[in-house]
């Protein structure tokens, strides 16, 4: 049995996710009914802007004011509050119940099936800031669904309604997508805080190295978008420049740490794309730059542990540690 069209939808968990495509989804017609969540105060907050949305005290309350609800938890209690949530396919309660987890196997909610129910996963491929501008921001990304008919169909229109593209993952599938969504994601704020920590020995503050390459970041990704991934490496990978890769790993290797490592692993990924350019650099350099790397990596497995950087204040003579710095004489940003 099909949907409606407008299925009144409830959420257990109020959090960033929530508070945007709730928002998002009243605005589009979709009646959001109920909302509960550990703290009072959130779900109350997140209701008041919503239509006729009740605050309820526990996850069975939700599911008894809604057709679908969606549990936007932390991924270790999504089992505990699919299991505290009554189904009912007559129609008069919750149809179904679907998390928005990219990791979590959908399995996860059997018991829901178990007692009549359908189940799905809706996870949005964003980074949620928790503030307005995610409502208008989510617009263009894409949302990963998996659900059997009709409950699928229905999450394609919900995915749509919020500006986004609808992504189908096959069963099992999860951990290997959102574990390699982190590349794209927090692993890519990883990399811009590398950036950060090194040029902090150039003098350089916070603010002023974003300034600086949060719109080299943004060109990258516009030129990604238009001549793909090979076509928009930059660099010496992308010019052959096996000299300056070499020079490059031995000044990260002098800061001791795990700085040469990441730069080195990083740079094998890189000789990956050049290899697929239309015209790529002379495998005679990009050789060299292996043999590079294989000398940096090599030495890196034979590190004892306490020579691996924790972080970026990790030790005296490396990015972050203002009292013993490699460029104590380079000239200071005002």
């Amino acid at each position: 049995m099909p949907y409606s069209e407008t299925p009144r939808l409830g959420f257990v968990g109020a959090g960033r996710l929530a508070r945007c495509v709730a928002r998002v989804w009243a605005r589009a017609g979709y009646p959001v009914t109920a909302i509960a969540s550990r703290s009072a105060g959130p779900a109350r907050e997140l209701a008041d802007q919503l239509p006729g949305c009740f605050v309820a005290d526990t996850p069975r309350q939700v599911a008894e004011r809604a057709d679908i609800v969606f549990l936007t938890v932390p991924d270790d209690e999504i089992g505990a509050a699919a299991n505290a949530l009554q189904v009912d396919s007559s129609g008069t309660g919750a149809r179904a119940v679907v998390h928005c987890s990219g990791a979590t196997p959908v399995d996860v909610l059997a018991p829901v099936r178990a007692r009549g129910g359908d189940i799905g996963g809706f996870h949005p491929l964003y980074l949620f800031g928790g503030l307005d501008g995610d409502q208008t921001r989510i617009r263009g990304c894409s949302v990963t669904l998996e659900a059997a008919p009709p409950l699928i169909d229905t999450l394609t229109a919900l995915a749509r309604a919020l500006g986004c593209h609808p992504l189908s993952i096959p069963p099992g599938g999860r951990m290997l997508y959102h574990g390699a969504a982190h590349y794209a994601a927090s692993f890519a704020l990883a990399a811009l805080s590398e950036t950060v920590s090194l040029w902090q020995q150039l003098g350089f503050s916070e603010d002023d190295a974003l300034r600086a390459i949060l719109p080299m970041l943004a060109g990258t990704i516009e030129t990604a978008r238009e001549k793909g991934l090979a076509g928009a490496l930059a660099g010496p990978v992308s010019r052959g420049d096996a000299g300056v890769v070499d020079k490059q790993l031995a000044l990260f290797r002098s800061f001791g740490g795990d700085h040469a490592t990441l730069y080195a692993l990083m740079t094998r990924r890189a000789i990956g794309l050049a290899r697929r350019r239309p015209v790529p650099p002379a495998e005679a350099a990009l050789a060299a730059m292996e043999r590079s790397i294989e000398n940096v990596l090599g030495d890196a497995n034979h590190a004892p542990p306490h020579a691996v950087n924790r972080g970026a204040d990790a030790t005296a003579g490396v990015p972050g540690d203002k009292t013993s710095a490699p460029f104590d004489n380079a000239p200071k940003q005002h």
